[in-house]
């Protein structure tokens, strides 16, 4: 081979690199850009997902609250009936016990 030949050969191995670096770099610039794109879709779905899953939270909170509101309302409404009921009974004794007071303040 010739000197030019050798030269040349070098030339065009050059080239060749240099189109092979180019390509590989914008092979790895399109994965950067595709893995930027897929990292927002991800971060993205699991926000949605976590948002979904505290207002799924937040419900059944509220609905437990609720339940628990309404056990302790019927419970004072069954002990509010208890102590009406107690009181009823009890109104009888009570009158004849202030007319006894009365009675022996009155006598006094």
């Amino acid at each position: 081979m010739t000197r030019v030949e050798i030269l040349s050969e070098i030339k065009r191995a050059e080239d060749e690199t240099k189109a092979l670096v180019s390509r590989a770099q914008e092979s790895k610039n399109q994965k950067v850009t595709d893995a930027k794109v897929l990292s927002k879709d991800i971060i993205s779905k699991a926000e949605e997902e976590a948002l979904a899953y505290a207002e799924s939270e937040l419900k059944a909170a509220r609905e437990e609250i609720k339940k628990e509101k309404d056990q302790v309302v019927n419970n004072g409404k069954i002990q509010a009936q208890a102590a009406k009921e107690k009181a009823s009974k009890n109104t009888g004794k009570a009158v004849k016990f202030i007319l006894s007071e009365f009675e022996r303040a009155a006598n006094a």
